[in-house]
This record gives C-alpha cells, sequence and structure tokens, in this order.
C-alpha cells in the first residue's frame, strides 16, 4: 500500500482551534485540520509553513509536534504529523477549503472529520481533560 506523508496544523488562538472543511477530491466536505504533502527536501516544518501559506495565505510559527498520526484508508497509508501552530501574520483566507471555522475544545465533536483526522480531536480532548 502506498504511504503518503503530510502534515496538519493544529492552529490555536487562546482556547480555540482553526478547523477547516475540505472543498475538493474524494473527502470533499469532511473537516480536517489544514495541511498537506511534504515534498522531497522539506522537513515537516517546513511543508507545513509552505502549505498553510498556500492555502490560506497565512504565515504561521510551527511549534511543538502534537501526535503522529498512523492510517490505513481504503487507497493508501497515511502518514501525519501534526503540529500545535500559531499565527504569524495573515487572517486565515480560504482559498481551497469550502469552509471553516475557530472551535473551542468541546466543540470538536460536533464537525464530520476525516478518518484519519479524528485522532487528533482525540488527543486534543484528552490533553484538556487531563
Amino acid at each position: 500500500m502506498k504511504t503518503i506523508r503530510v502534515v496538519a496544523a493544529v492552529i490555536r488562538d487562546g482556547e480555540r482551534i482553526f478547523a477547516t472543511q475540505r472543498g475538493y477530491g474524494p473527502y470533499k466536505d469532511g473537516w480536517e485540520f489544514p495541511g498537506g504533502k511534504i515534498e522531497p527536501g522539506e522537513t515537516p516544518e517546513q511543508a507545513l509553513a509552505r502549505e498553510i501559506l498556500e492555502e490560506l495565505d497565512t504565515e504561521i510559527e510551527v511549534g511543538e509536534k502534537l501526535t503522529q498520526v498512523e492510517y490505513d484508508y481504503p487507497e493508501f497509508h497515511l502518514s501525519m504529523g501534526c503540529y500545535i501552530c500559531s499565527v504569524r501574520s495573515g487572517h486565515l483566507t480560504l482559498k481551497e477549503h469550502e469552509a471553516a471555522g475557530w472551535l473551542r475544545a468541546e466543540e470538536l465533536d460536533g464537525l464530520d472529520w476525516l478518518p484519519a483526522d479524528r485522532i487528533i480531536v482525540s488527543q486534543l480532548k484528552k490533553g484538556r481533560e487531563g
């Protein structure tokens, strides 16, 4: 099975977390943490900064790694590094996503998350409870 290496940004503003709704592809309409594929020669942090700039027209500060998600979709294996991030400059302008929102941890369950992103949601909720 093909492995796809990606990164995801858990962008925080105080108690709120930024989530996006996918606007394209086979998983269109599912909610996810923004990010994308790691290109050859990039570190995960560089890839994440580039992807957020491309997709949301925003510069982010990539902080500590929250978790590493390994998930088998029917067509591929996803290896996703997830990082806590904050906005450095810009206004998170949607260029590829259908919708987005700032959510508190207790609001995360109200969205239809993509399967791999559910693991991140679980981690975020556990961190809040623990």
